[in-house]
């Protein structure tokens, strides 16, 4: 059995879509028990088609015999972004400056429990950076999932912790990661 990879771009939200929604509910309610409004199926589509809606947004989806294991998505920052507006410290501005084609951001990476630990997490990372343009890449990362395992799991892919942020009023404080989009062997 091959993990396939598959890339979507805005246009292909509508296929795409349900696949996305039915792993996160699969993942964050089942498997990780997030309840609550934030987490709810209703709010991450919410979120999906406003990530959905900005240029150059982007996601892979993984199936295994024609089965969804996984998705990543993400998008460019735009100059006018407010990714960087709810740091809990603020950053230099040489930092936070964006132009719309320096930071990509992603905004979820999930794989369903059967393929954890399998490395089609970092396939699907590293299928989604395949050919960006951008300079650098920046995440989210709830410090508390997995008893820190998550992030632990995001710096031995290469990305450093710069600070923290709220994004919602709702949200939990996550951890701020970011790495270049290309890391040197």
């Amino acid at each position: 059995m091959t993990v396939e990879f598959s890339q979507a771009t805005a246009e292909h939200l509508e296929v795409v879509k349900q696949e996305i929604l039915d792993i996160h509910v699969e993942v964050r309610h089942r498997d990780f028990g997030m309840t609550g409004d934030f987490h709810s199926a209703e709010r991450f589509a919410e979120r999906l088609a406003t990530y959905a809606s900005r240029p150059g947004w982007s996601a892979v989806i993984a199936h295994e015999d024609g089965v969804p294991v996984g998705f990543c998505f993400g998008h460019p920052l735009a100059a006018d972004t407010k990714w960087w507006a709810t740091m809990t410290t603020p950053l230099a501005a040489d930092v936070t400056r964006e132009d719309g084609s320096r930071t990509v951001a992603l905004n979820e990476i999930v794989v369903r429990r059967p393929w954890r630990g399998s490395g089609t997490a970092w396939q699907l990372h590293e299928t989604w950076l395949t050919g960006r343009d951008e300079e650098r890449v920046t995440l989210l990362v709830n410090p508390e999932s997995g008893n820190g395992a998550l992030q632990a799991n995001y710096e031995a892919w290469g990305y450093r912790k710069i600070g923290e942020q709220k994004p919602f009023p709702d949200s939990p404080v996550y951890s701020v990661m970011l790495r270049p989009v290309t890391q040197s062997a």
